[in-house]
């Protein structure tokens, strides 16, 4: 591809031509799943050279229709018709799509974690001569695409030692290496910081300026109505509407309204917290990185959450959020070094998953299908899995009440499953989370840990995840809430703590906070003391 911008191409943060020609058009695409219709009569056109945002709520067919365009769902397996550059196509399987310069990067990120940054782009791809891969000539290739998409790190560099930021744009450089004409995104920045999403999204502008069509798929709406050209909105598996963002009048009220049917009146529920005595207290807590001696990742750590309170956790990817839950929760990550934990006063040990359960202590991670799910397991078998002493009887399980406990859980919290006994791998990443927070309501903690619980989730699931948090909180329960996004803690929380280098380094109450005042704590901790553990 040309480093030069394509003519008629779009250059620096113009929007594309209104009058592009069509590179791609799905036309009454229909996709079936055993017992369920993913997608039903969807159409959309894609025009050259622009980026074209894909949204909808979760399981409404956006991934599901992707996968029918690169073929992971080959031709014969769903009805319907697909153009590309003029010509009817059907793809049976990756390779086959990417033949043509078709390529999608996928949610999940598909790098060997121990292999270089070359041997990432190239796996399946090698430069070869004669049978024999040339590394040398891999290594220069790959430091050319680490140029173009603004990666400055060394090409021989493992993947596990680079951010998730920076493996995005590896993902970028690796559809590059590929001759990619139209590049597929599935939620590009949903586990970037917002440093790193601006980045890519600047990334993306440059690529579009050389003549690259993207599609995106986006549940940061903010994100959508600045970058995209167009915009098509499936609802429920079918083709709601097309928007052209170059026409004007497209802002986040407008895609919401589409998405969900409704205008939303607000983005949080409203919720008045009645607030009791100290619930959950931890004092000096010191952690050691598991494979770096002697670097804290939490260090002398100090906070405490009151029965019936929200209380979030703010700071930038790798302020060492997630490594004070998890070191908390079982220990399981970290070197404990010293620290007390208390609940109701009382000092108490989890050296264990099993002890936290025991004494009340509830963990939702991040990362739902690595650490909080296995995608295996049925939705029943997972929802009482944290809980399962409470439908034992001497040790064997009441079948009755387990069904009748996974199927309340199933309606009270509106998950969109067919039955309690399909894998939880097959429902959307939304319903995944509200089956991991069913898990931990029924296993009834009186500390509820929540690692960005709202990760790659539409706006609508998102206002019902923020009702069951304000519910736990109206039981009594203690909550705490990791977020990247500022706006979600300060329209949920009641308090807010901020992390810097393993520091907690400000408290504030929510309303009293801004962004702005958030994050001069979640960067600068020169003149910020740790915070008071005084009780109001």
């Amino acid at each position: 591809m040309s480093d030069q911008p394509a003519e008629g191409a779009s250059v620096g943060n113009d929007r594309a031509a209104p009058d592009a020609p069509a590179i791609l058009e799905m036309v009454g695409i229909t996709k079936d799943f055993p017992g369920v219709r993913a997608l039903d009569n969807v159409t959309m056109t894609v025009k050259r050279g622009e980026i074209h945002a894909i949204c909808g709520e979760n399981g409404a067919g956006k991934s599901t229709l992707m996968k029918v365009l690169s073929g992971v769902h080959p031709a014969g397996t769903y009805e319907g018709r697909i153009v590309y550059n003029g010509e009817d196509v059907q793809f049976n399987g990756i390779r086959s799509s990417e033949h043509v310069g078709i390529v999608i990067i996928h949610q999940e990120l598909a790098l060997i974690p121990e292999l270089s940054v070359t041997e990432n782009i190239f796996l399946g791809n090698e430069v070869a001569s004669y049978g024999v891969i040339d590394w040398v000539k891999a290594g220069r290739l790959a430091a050319g695409l680490l140029e173009r998409v603004g990666l400055d790190v060394d090409p021989n560099t493992p993947i596990k030692n680079l951010g998730v930021g920076q493996q995005q744009l590896i993902e970028i450089a690796k559809a590059l290496s590929k001759d990619v004409q139209l590049l597929i995104l599935d939620e590009p920045t949903s586990a970037l910081n917002e440093d790193d999403s601006e980045n890519l999204l600047n990334i993306l502008r440059q690529l579009k300026a050389r003549g690259l069509t993207s599609i995106m798929i986006s549940h940061k709406l903010n994100e959508i109505a600045e970058i995209a050209d167009s915009i098509t909105i499936i609802r429920d598996g079918k083709t709601i509407e097309s928007l052209d963002v170059t026409a004007g009048g497209v802002d986040e009220d407008r895609i919401i309204r589409g998405m969900v049917g409704r205008a939303l009146e607000s983005r949080f529920p409203e919720h008045t917290s009645a607030i009791g005595p100290t619930l959950f207290e931890v004092r000096d807590w010191t952690v050691e990185h598991p494979q770096i001696p002697g670097r804290l990742i939490c260090n002398h750590s100090n906070f405490y959450v009151r029965k019936g309170e929200i209380v979030g956790f703010a700071g930038l990817m790798g302020a060492g959020r997630t490594e004070l839950a998890r070191s908390i929760f079982g220990r399981t990550y970290g070197t404990y070094i010293s620290g007390q934990l208390l609940i109701n006063g009382e000092e108490i040990t989890i050296p264990s998953v099993a002890s936290a359960i025991a004494h009340g202590v509830a963990y939702v991670p991040e990362d739902r299908k690595v650490l909080g799910l296995n995608l295996l397991d049925n939705v029943k078998d997972t929802i009482v899995s944290a809980g399962i002493r409470q439908i034992s009887k001497r040790t064997v399980i009441d079948a009755e009440a387990e069904v009748q406990a996974a199927e309340a859980y199933r309606k009270s919290m509106n998950i969109k499953a067919t039955s309690i006994n399909v894998n939880v791998g097959t429902l959307s990443g939304g319903n995944q989370q509200k089956v991991v927070l069913a898990k931990w309501m029924f296993a009834q903690p009186s500390l509820a840990i929540l690692d960005e619980p709202t990760r790659g989730i539409d706006v609508g699931a998102k206002y019902e995840i923020y009702g069951l948090i304000n519910r736990l909180a109206d039981q009594g329960k203690g909550v705490v809430m990791i977020s990247s996004e500022l706006p979600e803690l300060l329209g949920v929380c009641d308090r807010i703590y901020t992390v810097f280098e393993g520091r907690i380094t400000g408290e504030m109450n929510a309303a009293d906070a801004t962004q702005e005042s958030l994050m001069r704590l979640m960067t600068d901790t020169a003149n910020q003391p740790a915070a008071s553990t005084v009780q109001n």
